[in-house]
């Protein structure tokens, strides 16, 4: 004899009989048949209503979806994605929502997904995570506590010549308070940026870079001669760790931006492409809403620095226990009967040393340690320092 063969249908047929002649109690019905008091009474009910269509098997999907957009909305969202096409679904809504805050807009994971269906957004690969930085960097609190400066990555526009954006942004507000091809990237350059710059919106109390050429140097402290000019502007210059330049996170994510919004592709010559940075430095600090700001443009939460720029370079002021000594034109300063070797950055510029123990002297410039020099030990020279710089307030 063969077996007898069975399947899903089949055995809900058995249990609705059998529950309809209620010679079992239903609880112990379904525990014979291997399913759920709320499963069995559901197939009750069905064939009840329906017979033994009712035990067909049924859709998941829902009758209506309350995440659908309407295809008003939709076209909405589209054009003004067309329109800044580097923003997110916040980003977008945000902007909507200013000009059109009567209308009823979707949450940003619906907005999203419509971007995917359109293939308007691609998933990006999250970064191995580092190790973090022994000694933390200044905290940007308030506005112009701490800039951020770099040049992004060159590139050439239509007519062969290379493009240097320089860039200067605000950690606090976000703000880009420069953007600019310069001719070079020498420190006389971004020096005279720079100058621009703090003379439209005042100095800052520390300034943020990477510690290549123009703003560090191989040297002691790292002091180049943009560090000595910001030092004697009362500005700290401050360097991010070698290969670390999410440490300046903030700055690099915005100059990806700026390429996408400007240099995909480039202009035609470097007029065209100035004029397309300063569109964007107009759009991104008045219009572009920024999610760590509560989806508030920049401009609306930058005030100028009080600190204005002064009319002359001030020398350098250090403690009244501290001994001052001229650097020479060499890079050198004597002290105690020996020469010591600093660098020809800080040539003309007034050090000071603070004696820390017996015939130990530390050496600075400013708020900036450079390093230590041991009277029992001349021949080993200046010790280089690796402790952070001093705050401002401290000289």
């Amino acid at each position: 004899m063969p077996w007898q063969k069975t399947g899903p249908m089949d055995e809900k047929i058995r249990f609705v009989v059998a529950a309809k002649e209620k010679r079992v109690p239903m609880v112990r019905l379904c525990e014979l048949f291997g399913v759920a008091p709320k499963t069995g009474y559901k197939w009750l009910h069905r064939f009840e209503r329906e017979g033994t269509e009712g035990l067909q098997e049924q859709t998941r999907r829902p009758r209506s979806n309350g995440r659908a957009v309407s295809q008003e909305v939709a076209e909405r969202l589209l054009d003004a994605r067309e329109k800044h096409p580097t923003w997110g679904a916040r980003k977008l809504l945000a902007w909507l929502a200013e000009r059109s805050p009567q209308a009823e807009w979707p949450a940003a994971s619906t907005v999203t997904a419509l971007l995917k269906r359109h293939h308007l957004v691609v998933s990006r690969q999250r970064s191995q995570p580092r190790p973090r930085r022994t000694t933390p960097l200044a905290v940007p609190d308030a506005p112009n506590a701490v800039w951020s400066g770099d040049f992004k990555g060159y590139f050439l526009v239509g007519d062969g010549k290379r493009c240097d954006p320089f860039t200067v942004t605000d950690g606090y507000s976000r703000s880009l308070l420069c953007c600019k091809s310069l001719p070079s990237q020498r420190g006389e350059t971004v020096q005279a940026a720079l100058t621009e710059t703090f003379r439209e919106y005042g100095l800052p109390t520390v300034f943020r870079t990477d510690n290549g050429a123009p703003f560090g140097a191989p040297s002691y402290g790292l002091i180049s001669s943009l560090a000595v000019w910001l030092v004697r502007l009362g500005v700290l210059p401050e360097y991010i760790d070698p290969g670390r330049p999410q440490q300046n996170g903030k700055h690099e994510r915005m100059h990806l931006t700026l390429k996408q919004d400007t240099a995909l592709p480039p202009a035609a010559d470097l007029r065209s492409q100035q004029r397309r940075f300063d569109a964007f430095r107009k759009l991104y600090n008045r219009e572009r809403p920024h999610e760590a700001l509560g989806q508030k443009p920049p401009s609306s939460v930058y005030v100028p620095s009080a600190r204005s720029f002064p009319r002359r370079l001030p020398e350098v002021a250090y403690p009244g226990h501290y001994h001052l000594r001229q650097v020479k034109q060499c890079g050198d300063i004597k002290w105690l009967g020996h020469l010591v070797r600093l660098t020809t950055s800080l040539h003309g510029q007034t050090v000071g040393l603070e004696e820390v123990a017996d015939d130990c002297w530390d050496i600075h410039f400013g708020p900036i340690r450079l390093g230590r020099f041991h009277k029992a030990l001349p021949h080993l020279g200046l010790v280089r320092a690796h402790q952070k710089p001093l705050p401002m307030s401290s000289v």
